[in-house]
């Protein structure tokens, strides 16, 4: 049985945790999502830094650092966002210096993680399954880079949508270009990827004049004023910040849904 108390022995926040997840079982179910991919995303920040791509090397210890706050891992999430903010501003210097700190600590992380849910193998960390692309009536695409996200958000509405997932814009542009965008209703869309960004989506919405049809709500961590007055230049519904809750979630889906058909009453 999981002893949430190792987690809070060793500095894990749970009780603000639990401000997102609401319960011990939501939190464990999402913690299980971040196992399967943190060491696959700790792979790739070695192997940005390594060629020395800040830009992609910030966006993923973001991603890190996002995930870190949602569990209530304080200390990793401070590291990676100091991280962050010195790759932005290109300083190799302070990547290189406090690297293997911010390794140190992911991995005592990863191991804590482990051993509180009582993984001893590492079969945890195999690639999630390729989902089959099935459209019920109403669905939501979420457009994030973290899995954490993306799958928080599905286990809130598994019950009243469909809902499909996108690791980056390019896969989201594909799933909108493949001729299921009409049964769509809304998209929540991360602006911080690596690939194909949320900018470059909301630009392929702006040329193929698809705001109308599919609304759009932006997720976004601590980002830039510049970013965020940047995204509000597009019609986008709104807004929402991470770290979010259930609650912070289902008022914007709600907002989507209504923006959605009142544009298709309009159309009609």
């Amino acid at each position: 049985m999981k002893d949430v108390n190792l987690l809070i022995s060793n500095g894990v926040n749970i009780e603000k945790s639990l401000e997102l997840f609401g319960d011990i079982e939501t939190y464990n179910d999402t913690l299980y999502d971040f196992l399967k991919e943190v060491e696959g995303k700790l792979t790739k920040i070695k192997s940005y830094k390594e060629l020395a791509d800040m830009a992609n090397y910030a966006i993923l210890v973001h991603s890190l650092k996002s995930d870190a706050k949602y569990f209530g891992f304080e200390k990793l999430a401070e590291l990676a966002y100091n991280h962050e903010m010195e790759s932005k501003t290109n300083n190799m210097y302070y990547v290189t210096d406090h690297y293997d700190e911010l390794m140190k600590e992911a991995n005592r992380i990863v191991a804590l993680v482990k051993q509180y849910m009582g993984i001893t193998t590492n079969s945890n960390t195999a690639p999630t399954s390729i989902r089959p692309l099935v459209i019920k009536d109403k669905t939501i695409l979420v457009v994030d880079d973290s899995n954490v996200v993306r799958n928080f958000v599905s286990k809130i509405f598994n019950q009243e949508y469909d809902v499909i997932i996108a690791n980056d814009g390019k896969e989201a542009l594909d799933i909108i270009q493949s001729n299921v965008d009409d049964k769509i209703v809304g998209m929540l869309l991360d602006l911080n990827m690596p690939n194909v960004d949320g900018f470059q989506v909301l630009d392929y919405f702006k040329q193929a004049n698809l705001f109308n049809r599919i609304p759009v709500a932006i997720i976004t961590g601590e980002g830039t004023q510049n970013n965020i007055q940047r995204a509000y230049q597009y019609p986008i519904v709104d807004m929402l910040q991470k770290p979010f809750n259930e609650v912070n979630v289902k008022n914007i889906v709600n907002k989507l849904i209504m923006v959605h058909d009142m544009n298709i009453g309009n159309n009609h």
